[in-house]
């Protein structure tokens, strides 16, 4: 059964400007020259108080990365002989679930310490606590070389990813956060490393046995839906970015989420030495409660069709009559939650996550490679900023259209509702305009035909203009960066006196073509990892 998402459209969504400092991509912040601030001295003493035997092993010299779920510290290994090894110590939260930090564990050990993929040395481990003890690559800020980057120099960067997504996706191993903050980049080694599994999931045959226990988040959530004030349904519309009225708008509720672990399958066991020892054994773990907030959005409930038989037994010949209205009836009070997994940074979720698909594959980490891959091309990070689901999904209306976005939505059993039809964009003209490159410029083409025009699900219409870009309440109140731009709606031109501008006057149709293929709308037939590596971009390129 379908699931209908409205979006309402009134002007095409903006992207943000090149040198936004504002990291929106929830990546872990870094802090120059931490080590001075008193808070980070704290932190480290706290750490070698909880877990002790960190301090016969290493000397914590920095606190380098703060995020949701862990704080990542840098230190040396106290070595008898030679010289000083550098080691990214990263410090679990207490409350991380024991099966949780035993997968991340086993992706590591498993597919981590080859192919541009981050190994482990040791791990640690103290009551509640838990450090994970890895090689630490010096790298730098993605933001920091986005435009003196050669195109050289982006061709490897991609083939790199793409080796790391396919020695992951090969053992069943979904990353669910890629992003350049977790894709560390030494520039001057030429050395790459994927890195934080925290939100990895397994595919159906994955060969990560831990990861067939970990639960989606929204799984979890789902056993605490509050059958008087949450909306269930398998076919669910929000409302666009437009300010709502206040009548559309649902009140605030605090609601209990139960995370029922009582059967976890895994126990962490600690070694004479504090080491972690191999899982194994069965351990009753109490469910925990945690109080959260519901977010304050303005919903409207779009039903078609005719209804399920839910758990409240609703007859199935009735038929929903509050489509397309602000109201919500009996019939669609009474349907079970969709249940899908939403995990992963706001700007690299593909669009069957931003829809709640329930049947989510590799392929979201290969779109997610595909925003990186834009903003490589563009000169723009972060490409896409938006501070819901909804509005992210129009941010991808207006580079990829509105008609196409909706036909590939029906593929995977999602209806999307959109106000005002916005065409797809031509990627090499997009780039080449938030780039400042002469679009006469002549390009170097290969054999491949352009994008996507064998494909009927999606428009051949090349040259489209977006609509002109505002400011508009919804948008400073949101966050996101919307700005005044030309008529192409393409914002202003970058700082030329910044870029390298080695190779950018001549990149191939095959970068757009696979660029094409990243961003594919439809998950079943988006380019994989191993595909990606075969692709003619890459053809003078060895694995």
């Amino acid at each position: 059964m379908e699931a209908s998402l409205g979006i309402q459209m009134d002007e095409p969504m903006a992207f943000s400007p090149q040198r936004d400092q504002v990291q929106a991509d929830g990546s872990l912040k870094k802090n120059e020259q931490n080590f001075k601030l008193p808070g980070v001295k704290q932190d480290i003493e706290k750490l070698y108080e909880a877990v002790p035997q960190l301090g016969n092993l290493f000397k914590i010299k920095d606190k380098i990365g703060e995020g949701t779920f862990s704080s990542v510290y840098l230190a040396t290994a106290q070595l008898q002989v030679g010289p000083e090894e550098k080691i990214a110590l990263k410090h679990l939260i207490p409350t991380s679930h024991p099966i949780r930090i035993a997968a991340e564990l086993q992706c590591l050990t498993v597919a981590g310490g080859q192919d541009n993929v981050m190994g482990v040395k040791y791990c640690f481990r103290k009551n509640d606590h838990v450090v994970i003890a890895m090689p630490y690559l010096e790298h730098e800020s993605f933001l920091d070389i986005l435009n003196s980057l050669s195109f050289q120099e982006v061709r490897e960067y991609m083939f790199n990813l793409f080796k790391a997504l396919k020695r992951i996706h090969q053992f069943g191993i979904v990353h669910r956060d890629v992003k350049p903050s977790n894709f560390l980049y030494n520039r001057r080694l030429k050395k790459y490393a994927l890195v934080d599994f925290g939100l990895a999931q397994g595919t159906h045959d994955t060969k990560i046995e831990l990861l067939k226990f970990v639960q989606s988040e929204a799984q979890q959530e789902s056993y605490s839906q509050n059958k008087s004030h949450v909306i269930t349904g398998n076919k669910i519309s929000l409302s666009g970015p437009a300010k709502p009225k206040e009548s559309d708008q649902q009140p605030t509720v605090k609601t209990s989420v139960k995370r029922p672990y009582t059967n976890a399958q895994s126990q962490i066991k600690q070694g004479k030495d504090g080491k972690l020892m191999k899982q194994s054994k069965t351990v009753d773990v109490l469910s925990r409660k945690l109080a959260t907030k519901k977010k304050a959005v303005s919903t409207k409930v779009m039903n078609s069709g005719v209804m399920r038989k839910t758990a409240s037994s609703c007859p199935a010949s009735l038929t929903c009559d509050c489509y397309a209205t602000d109201k919500v009836c009996s019939i669609c009070l009474s349907r079970r939650q969709q249940v899908a997994p939403r995990a992963g940074t706001p700007g690299f979720r593909a669009p069957e996550v931003l829809t709640k698909c329930p049947n989510q594959t590799t392929a979201i980490d290969m779109w997610s490679a595909g925003v990186i891959f834009l903003s490589l091309l563009s000169g723009r990070y972060p490409f896409y900023k938006a501070s819901d689901d909804l509005t992210a999904l129009a941010q991808i209306m207006t580079i990829r259209g509105s008609r196409e976005t909706i036909q590939a939505a029906k593929t995977f059993g999602k209806s999307i509702l959109c106000s005002k039809e916005v065409p797809a964009q031509d990627l090499r003209k997009l780039c080449e305009k938030l780039r400042g490159i002469d679009s006469n410029t002549p390009q170097l083409t290969g054999d491949i035909q352009g994008p996507a025009s064998h494909d009927p699900t999606f428009s051949e219409k090349t040259d489209h203009r977006a609509a002109h870009l505002k400011h508009t309440p919804q948008a400073q109140h949101s966050g996101s960066s919307l700005y005044e731009g030309d008529s192409n709606g393409c914002g202003g031109s970058l700082n030329t006196d910044a870029t390298n501008s080695e190779g950018w006057n001549e990149v191939p149709d095959e970068a757009y073509d696979l660029l094409d293929k990243l961003l594919d709308l439809n998950p079943a037939s988006r380019i994989t990892a191993g595909e990606a590596l075969l692709h003619p971009l890459f053809k003078d390129m060895s694995l």
